[in-house]
């Protein structure tokens, strides 16, 4: 699609970029989620009585529709959550008109599987005929098809935004170059004398960076705010883009400002409440792996089955994890970026499908990880990165996790290359998500998070 950045005096001789844009962006679809959640529950409880109607060619009584609401209501509820793995309720679900038809069949495709597992295996899902499932089916996936569709147009033709970015920096340019190169975001093509033009009406958003040095350009923000001016912090974009921290724009006042230390009683009861439910529950119906993978151990090349590598847990406090054993050599004191310890062919494909962090489950229980939060490192690449990378350490803040933020945005980290191997670039990028969940941690990004792991494991499954 055609774009163009169009350079303009922004005061005092300064210089900025003008992007005319769609952006999905909380800045002004605020709540879509929400919307995208309620407009799938009223399409899916009209197309339950749709079925009904096409099904007896009359309108249900109220005695027949609620005989069927109720099951269908616990299907309702386990759609929306595959849904949510299938990250259709994200803030740029909106926008994937392109793929929306894929994403949506393949969901739907599982939604169906669910179903039918439901209503034939489990007695008190039993509905006659079966025709009206299989009905339901069909009438459920036009309408959530139609309803996503007619949504997409009406928020990104409601849904324009002038952005007037009134600040520079490395943050600028990642920012620029995403949403001008981004087909998610829809640039128009304007030139310079139309975006000064009495006939451009829209108001522009100025994004600011508020840790600018030179006081007189923030007053002179400030002033502008009495006409009217509206303003977006550039650290506030750039995470709604990327949903990181951009760690080359912050400074220790940020952390102050931004981040608190302070316990969260009922997020940190709740939290270790569902790990040692969850990692118990798991750990427990998945014993039955331990022998099995106890004699392909044995039958390729007979060594031990675990391996306990020694990380950086909480409050720099050393934990010692446990694993099904993925190298050669079990043990190797935490050599990082040792090159001599391969990986076996049985952990090649034990890394692949994640089982090999099984027994972790148990240091979950044990209170030295949580299901979410930033990966554990060795003691000696905490070391190296903390010479390397300013704030490094501050990921240590929180107790580590099985899966994190930036495990489920930061592919590269996935498959035979660790997390562990990776560069100071790559290690920086990763730990602007850290940085991200540090500061908006709360239990539904928890939920989010364990939401897009699954999707994750499921999509390394060929699902």
């Amino acid at each position: 699609m055609e774009k163009v950045l169009v350079w303009g005096l922004i005061g005092d001789g300064a210089w900025g970029y003008f992007v005319v844009l769609s952006l999905p962006m909380k800045i002004r679809i605020t709540g879509q989620p929400v919307l995208l959640v309620l407009g799938d529950i009223v399409a899916l409880v009209l197309a339950l009585w749709l079925t009904l109607v096409l099904r007896y060619a009359d309108l249900p009584s109220s005695a027949v529709f609620e005989s069927h609401l109720v099951p269908f209501s616990v299907i309702f509820l386990i759609w929306l959550g595959v849904y949510f793995i299938y990250d259709l309720y994200s803030e740029q679900t909106t926008f994937f008109q392109r793929q929306l038809d894929s994403v949506l069949s393949s969901a739907h495709i599982v939604n169906s599987i669910i179903a039918l597992a439901f209503f034939y295996f489990i007695p008190y899902f039993y509905i006659t005929p079966k025709t009206n499932l299989f009905l339901f089916l069909l009438v459920s996936f036009v309408l959530l098809i139609g309803w996503r569709r007619y949504l997409a147009v009406w928020v990104i033709r409601g849904s324009e935004q002038q952005l007037f970015f009134a600040c520079a920096g490395v943050a600028v340019t990642e920012l620029v170059e995403e949403i001008t190169t981004n087909p998610l975001y829809r640039i128009k093509l304007i030139a310079e004398e139309e975006a000064k033009s009495e006939q451009n009406t829209m108001e522009p958003l100025v994004v600011i960076n508020t840790h600018d040095s030179d006081s007189g350009r923030l007053l002179g923000f400030y002033n502008m705010m009495s006409f009217g001016a509206r303003f977006i912090t550039l650290d506030s974009l750039y995470e709604t883009v990327f949903g990181r921290v951009p760690v080359a724009n912050i400074s220790e006042r940020w952390f102050l400002e931004s981040v608190s230390t302070q316990p969260k009683p009922v997020y940190d009861l709740f939290k270790r409440l569902m790990d040692i439910l969850i990692a118990g529950t798991l750990g427990s119906v998945t014993i039955w792996v331990y022998p099995l993978v106890w004699i392909l151990v044995k039958l390729g090349d007979g060594g031990s089955l675990f391996s306990i590598q020694e990380r950086v847990g909480q409050n720099n406090r050393p934990v010692k994890l446990y694993k099904f054993r993925t190298m050669e050599i079990a043990n190797d004191g935490g050599h990082w970026q040792s090159t001599d310890n391969q990986v076996t062919r049985l952990g090649s494909w034990l890394r692949r499908s994640r089982i090999d962090e099984l027994p972790q489950l148990w240091n979950v229980i044990k209170g030295d990880l949580s299901l979410i939060g930033p990966r554990p490192e060795f003691a000696e690449a905490v070391r190296h990165y903390s010479q390397e990378i300013k704030y490094y350490n501050i990921r240590h803040l929180l107790k580590p996790g099985l899966s994190g933020w930036a495990q489920i945005y930061e592919q590269r980290y996935s498959g035979e290359k660790t997390h562990h191997t990776i560069g100071i670039e790559a290690t920086k990028n990763k730990l602007s998500y850290d940085i991200y969940y540090l500061k908006n941690r709360n239990i539904l990004l928890d939920l989010k998070i364990a939401l897009k792991t699954i999707r994750i494991l499921l999509s390394r499954s060929g699902i």
